[in-house]
């Protein structure tokens, strides 16, 4: 995922399904590369690179 795509994310008010590591993660805060995303399984908050993120539509082709 870009940086464009986790701000239009970001600003828009439907639910986008965004996912790392196979895990339904939401994105909590963005700093340069960086996401700080929270899982709705209810694991601990994380940071990561905006670049191992996806949406679930990438592969439903």
């Amino acid at each position: 995922m870009n940086k464009q795509r986790i701000n239009e994310i970001l600003n828009h008010r439907s639910l986008s399904e965004v996912f790392y590591n196979e895990k339904p993660v939401w994105i909590q805060d963005v700093h340069d590369d960086i996401a700080t995303i929270g899982f709705l399984d209810g694991s601990k908050e994380k940071d990561v690179y905006i670049e191992d993120l996806y949406e679930s539509d990438l592969y439903d082709n």
